[in-house]
């Protein structure tokens, strides 16, 4: 994928750039392997906003995505590379021999009428998914499994892939794109390849306006709330934060804190991606 940079006819194009999505070969998803999507404006089933600054944004429909890759040993061919709205990967139409039709996420280098296949069978190239017992050491991989035939959870934002280190025994090691070092159970599955549309960090949105087709809303600044909306709130004009650092709404530290409880996985974090 490349990146345009747009003309500055207006001075919110000024400094603008978009992908070109030279790479897409197919405008319209699959019909089969489409549902209806319901904007929840960040509330949960309780109608309570627990992730603020959402809200509005262009229409979409979900796209049913295979992290399963439960198609074990049964051959596919990739029909089309898609654009998601849901996602910053690209998506890739595989139609399977039994007639099947998949969408899975397309590594960096995957091409139309390329075979793909999952299951131990699997050749270790981008795009096939196998055991990471069965994987080479040093390979990258995302779509990461931390449960068997649980799905893949974890590497499956664009550009991001994760490496394998070793494997020890009954685990795996892995680095992941933050940096931390994790061990994963090695009958887990995961795919070969780092996914694509590497450049969109890359990409500038240039106006407020692009921000909101993205179902963003304004965040405003706590300094101008009230004290009893936010702690930096409150004095006659504009007032440093006092206090020891600036804080969250809720009184936390915004710099810094962790938040992370005790968890049960986390005896399995090697090296922390924080040092």
């Amino acid at each position: 994928m490349a990146i345009k940079v747009y003309r500055p006819t207006t001075p919110s194009r000024r400094g603008m750039t978009g992908a070109t999505f030279e790479e897409i070969t197919k405008d319209k998803p699959e019909k089969s392997l489409v549902l209806p999507l319901k904007k929840m404006s960040g509330r949960n089933n309780q109608g309570r906003i627990t992730v603020r600054h959402r809200g509005g944004g262009a229409k979409q429909k979900l796209r049913q995505l295979d992290f399963k890759r439960d198609k074990i040993g049964i051959p596919g061919r990739v029909q089309a590379i898609e654009y998601d709205p849901n996602r910053t990967a690209r998506i890739a139409l595989v139609y399977y021999v039994d007639g099947e039709k998949r969408y899975i996420l397309a590594p960096q280098g995957l091409r139309v009428n390329d075979a793909i296949m999952s299951g131990p069978e699997a050749e270790p190239k981008p795009g096939n998914t196998l055991p990471l017992s069965l994987i080479p050491s040093g390979t990258l991989i995302h779509n990461i499994e931390l449960e068997k035939g649980k799905g893949g959870q974890m590497v499956r934002s664009a550009g991001s892939a994760a490496q394998l280190m070793a494997k020890e025994g009954d685990y795996a090691l892995l680095r992941l794109p933050s940096g931390e070092m994790r061990r994963v159970r090695i009958e887990c599955s995961a795919t070969i390849g780092q996914i694509g549309n590497l450049d969109h960090q890359g990409i500038k949105l240039g106006k407020a306006g692009r921000r909101r087709w993205l179902g963003w809303r304004p965040e405003v600044r706590g300094s101008a709330m009230t004290p009893r909306d936010h702690p930096h709130g409150g004095g006659e004009g504009r007032s440093p934060i006092g206090l020891p650092g600036p804080k969250t709404p809720w009184g936390k530290p915004a710099l810094g804190y962790r938040t992370r409880k005790g968890k049960a996985s986390d005896r399995l974090i090697v090296k922390r991606r924080r040092g």
